[in-house]
């Protein structure tokens, strides 16, 4: 009986998850291993859809570029992320009044829309208008009033930067609870024995955190390997300026929508595939390896 009344409440969610996601990416997978004419399916092509993103430009060019710019912009806001939302929510570990005020302050602007982040970021960061060069010139540093998102050296730097600035707010309220579960008595006995407080952080508390450290990592791979809103609103479809926050999204955006070619649902759906296969490959072996670390902890 508890079963069948678990099942129905959670029928709705289910059903609305087999419609929105289930149903477009089994269909998605489909439609990669058939030629096209416009919305006309042809005969099966095998993996010729597949062949074309590795033989045929525009992707030869493009798709290297926008693999290599999901990676860095992984890369970059993994570490700044981990390091700048570890080191916060340590400091509000030892703040139990502010700690969450705190905690809510730093996770609001990632209840905000990640297209409205970037272009509210936009504005900010305008050379022309924006408050950010503004104030810059303002207090004698000419020299760093720069286009920010109009130099090829800088744009992917932004990117990464708000997209921590928006997502800080996950990894501190993780943290904070994986710090909450830590013993206490394991870092007392530690300053017992003659331990500094970095030594006890370092060799007893940071070894604890390494699951919630994995699963912000994990999760920040996905995100950061489909991310599509924050760099369309810095740089559009074409990844401006001259393709430095081009991201392998925008290039299924721009292959499915905006080429016009006859075979576009065919090479978008196989981009897609990939895209998914990357995906799920980099998740499921970082997830091992934290399983296996895990695994070593607890033995």
């Amino acid at each position: 009986m508890r079963r069948r009344t678990g099942l129905l409440f959670v029928a709705p969610a289910l059903a609305l998850f087999a419609v929105f996601v289930l149903y477009p990416m089994v269909t998605a997978f489909s439609y990669a291993f058939f030629h096209w004419q416009g919305t006309t399916r042809g005969a099966f092509s095998g993996v010729a859809n597949f062949t074309t993103l590795f033989t045929r430009a525009p992707f030869t060019t493009d798709l290297p570029q926008a693999l290599l710019h999901n990676v860095l912009f992984f890369v970059g806001t993994m570490l700044i992320q981990n390091t700048v939302g570890l080191t916060i929510a340590y400091l509000l570990h030892s703040r139990p009044r502010s700690r969450r005020v705190l905690q809510t302050l730093y996770a609001m602007p990632y209840l905000v829309s990640p297209i409205v982040i970037g272009y509210l970021w936009t504005l900010l960061l305008s050379p022309t208008f924006g408050p950010v060069n503004t104030l810059l010139t303002r207090v004698g540093l000419e020299s760093w009033a720069l286009p920010w998102l109009g130099d090829p050296k800088t744009a992917l730097w932004v990117v990464i930067l708000v997209s921590v600035w928006q997502w800080i707010g996950f990894p501190v309220l993780l943290y904070g609870a994986a710090l909450g579960g830590v013993p206490e008595e394991l870092t007392e006995a530690a300053r017992v024995d003659g331990a500094s407080n970095r030594q006890a952080f370092f060799r007893i508390t940071l070894p604890l955190l390494v699951p919630a450290v994995g699963t912000v990592s994990v999760l920040t791979f996905i995100f950061a390997m489909e991310a599509f809103a924050l760099p369309y609103a810095f740089g559009g479809s074409t990844g401006n300026p001259a393709g430095a926050t081009d991201f392998v999204s925008l290039l299924f955006y721009r292959t499915a929508f905006d080429s016009g070619a006859t075979d576009a649902i065919g090479s978008s759906s196989a981009l897609a595939t990939l895209l998914f296969l990357i995906i799920f490959g980099g998740a499921y072996a970082a997830t091992a390896v934290l399983r296996r670390h895990e695994r070593r902890i607890t033995a």
